[in-house]
């Protein structure tokens, strides 16, 4: 049952994420909280605080306008203490410079009592640098700031 509860969550949340939402997915996030999106682009790197996810969220749906994820499956073990969740996805969007971005991963997420502690996005990240790189051609700087971290 406890699985089925997460599970559910889970979609809840990447729905938010889909109309944008970000808001509605930090109010599950612990103050103690370590976020990676891997790559070296402007979206990569680590961040440990609620504010730091914020900004980097913004960011993300400037660059990623209408980015929509399709939830292949979801995968969760553990107990409400210490929950580990797997989320296979395909997502995509249509960037400023009228390309379409489509891109696969997984988030690997650990939760303690209905709080997110750990997050880690893994996806192909030369697809997200090489849309980095249109974007700053196109002159959209934000594109190539340097990742947000704290």
């Amino acid at each position: 049952m406890y699985s089925f509860l997460i599970r559910r969550q889970i979609r809840n949340v990447f729905e938010c994420l889909n109309r944008g939402d970000y808001e509605s997915t930090l109010k599950g996030v612990s103050p103690s909280i370590t976020h990676t999106f891997s790559g070296t682009h402007a979206l990569g790197g680590t961040r440990h605080s609620i504010e730091g996810m914020r900004q980097w969220f913004q960011r993300l749906y400037l660059l990623w306008p209408g980015l929509n994820f399709e939830i292949k499956d979801i995968a969760v073990s553990g107990f409400p203490w210490d929950t580990i969740i797997a989320v296979e996805w395909v997502d995509t969007a249509t960037p400023a410079d009228g390309s379409q971005y489509v891109n696969e991963g997984v988030h690997i997420i650990k939760m303690r009592w209905g709080k997110v502690v750990y997050l880690h996005a893994y996806l192909d990240t030369q697809k997200a640098e090489a849309l980095c790189e249109r974007l700053a051609a196109y002159g959209i700087t934000e594109a190539v700031a340097p990742p947000i971290e704290d």
